[in-house]
């Protein structure tokens, strides 16, 4: 005897196509959880991702520390205001919402189009490309013995590891520019991004210019920050761009050479009173001289 299945349960029912949610994201009736969110809503932010070196030890060296300070005091791109231009020394660089927790760590960089923040309360803790919208427009690595391989692109990926810094760069950020300075040799390096890959740039004089910022870069000798050396620092059609604390003195000077000016002023004018009492002294002796001889000098 052919045998029914029992009615199912209401939970059971299989749904009906009028039962299924819509596909229409601007339905009202759609479920919270059937609306499309944006990248920006569902990939983690730098408040989820970790804003320290993860499996490695070290903070930057001094080095490291005062030639991030030059370029960043120096660097005042003449065509772009002040808080649409983001710089970062030792910052997280996250770079593949396919793999958020793949980061770069760029010893300086700089981005064009984006706001800097001004309250302390919104500074960056780590630096996201799929939040920002924005890559970075030039990333310099600065060279040390450890990581020459990797920063010149000569390392090769392991299937089981993230891409080498140059892969990123160069292929999935895309970045225009690329600067390696090694300070042992005194050799400054720049790659500009043609095409799909880097091509090394022919520095004859040693500097590169950049008319997307309307400044160069380049390598100047002398002291900052109390150090002597070779410092790699931002110039303009004028010169090299003064630190701060350059500025600072040359106000100074400026303030002291016009005290000085001032002060020889003075001193000329007393000296040319004193010259005109003693002229006066002179004519006045001259003059009791005529009356003693009994010439009346206010006789005409």
């Amino acid at each position: 005897m052919h045998q029914t299945n029992p009615p199912r349960p209401p939970s059971e029912t299989m749904p009906t196509m009028y039962d299924l949610p819509s596909e229409d994201p601007n339905d009202p009736d759609l479920p919270e959880q059937f609306h499309p969110r944006s990248p920006k809503e569902t990939m983690p932010t730098m408040y989820d991702l970790p804003s320290e070196l993860i499996g490695e030890s070290g903070l930057p060296d001094e080095f490291h520390r005062i030639q991030a300070s030059i370029l960043r005091e120096t660097c005042q791109p003449q065509n772009w205001q002040p808080d649409e231009v983001f710089i970062a020394s030792d910052l997280n660089l996250y770079y593949d919402p396919r793999h958020p927790g793949w980061y770069k760590r760029p010893d300086w960089f700089l981005v064009l189009g984006v706001s800097r923040f001004q309250e302390q309360e919104n500074l960056r803790l780590s630096y996201v490309v799929w939040q920002e919208g924005v890559n970075p427009f030039l990333i310099v690595e600065f060279l040390s013995p450890g990581t020459e391989e990797e920063d010149l692109g000569q390392t090769v990926r392991r299937v089981d590891r993230p891409p080498t810094k140059w892969e990123v760069y160069e292929r999935i950020l895309r970045i225009p520019y690329y600067i390696i300075y090694d300070r042992y040799q005194n050799q400054l390096r720049v790659f500009r991004l043609n095409g799909t890959r880097y091509e090394a740039l022919s520095l004859p004089d040693g500097r590169l210019w950049l008319e997307e910022m309307q400044l160069g870069l380049g390598l100047w000798q002398g002291s900052y920050q109390g150090t002597v050396g070779l410092w790699l620092r931002w110039y303009d059609e004028t010169g090299w761009i003064p630190t701060p604390a350059e500025r600072a003195e040359e106000e100074r000077q400026r303030a002291e050479e016009e005290r000085q000016r001032a002060e020889e002023e003075r001193l000329r004018a007393e000296q040319m009173e004193r010259a005109l009492a003693e002229e006066r002294q002179r004519v006045q002796q001259l003059l009791e001289q005529l009356r003693s001889l009994g010439v009346n000098p206010d006789v005409e």
